[in-house]
């Protein structure tokens, strides 16, 4: 069922929209050409996370961080409500995301997720698990910090879907120094406002959301990664990385 908040069709921009539109192309514009200029120097640097922190904070998000994010062979296993929460994440986190295949042939929105070294999967193609736990195991090896949205969707606001344990192949058993790190991203009282849920098109979340009055705070929740043996098999540690995340949310 659809939130009452997006039980409306026809939804435009108004003049806090549009505002935030153009502070998000002037972020954009303002580090396109350092980064450019570091990436072809064959720097690495975290121009990405900056631009996804400033472009969060754009949109009218203001982020508050709660425990400490590791910084490198990590998996983030987060819930997730909003594509704002790519931008609040990866600017907090400094991490890459996985994301569905297709997202690599939208106009802008794939560079740009090229540019944050954004792991690419075919989510409903269960033939693939395999290859899709090998990207990710990939990335993973590199020592990046990766973020993985296991619900695989965007929930409620008002509970977590089931986390699937299928990407999570990568990182059990894993290297010896991979880490599971369980976040809970938490928008308190606006959670179903932020829900992007059916029917609901991408375009007019966006545009619902770039124009509803004020600020928004999300606090970004680092919990105590999984313990080693609960990351031995990927269904355990989904189970413990849901049950954490719930216990921080709901309680």
């Amino acid at each position: 069922m659809a939130s009452p908040s997006i039980a409306r069709t026809d939804v435009r921009l108004n003049l806090q929209g549009y505002a935030r539109v153009a502070l998000m192309a002037a972020v954009l514009l303002i580090l396109i050409v350092p980064h450019l200029l570091t990436r072809w120097a064959g720097v690495r640097t975290t121009i990405p996370s900056l631009f996804l922190r400033w472009t969060a904070r754009a949109a009218g998000i203001d982020v508050s961080v709660v425990g400490r994010p590791l910084r490198r062979n990590v998996l983030f296993v987060a819930n997730h409500l909003s594509w704002l929460d790519i931008l609040a994440l990866g600017g907090a986190g400094r991490t890459a995301f996985v994301s569905k295949a297709e997202v690599a042939d939208w106009p802008l929105i794939g560079w740009l997720a090229d540019q944050n070294r954004t792991v690419y999967v075919a989510r409903q193609n269960r033939h693939e698990v395999t290859q899709q736990a090998g990207a990710l195991g990939d990335a993973l090896a590199r020592g990046d910090a990766v973020a993985l949205f296991p619900e695989g969707t965007t929930g409620p606001g008002d509970a977590l879907l089931p986390f699937r344990a299928s990407l999570l192949a990568a990182a059990a058993p894993g290297p010896d120094a991979l880490r599971i790190q369980p976040v809970a991203l938490d928008y308190g009282d606006l959670a179903e406002e932020f829900a992007w849920v059916d029917p609901e098109t991408a375009g007019d979340n966006a545009k619902r959301l770039l124009s509803r009055r004020g600020r928004a705070r999300l606090v970004i929740r680092f919990l105590d990664p999984l313990d080693r043996a609960a990351c031995a098999d990927r269904k355990r540690a989904a189970a413990a990385a849901q049950a954490a995340i719930d216990r921080a949310l709901f309680g």
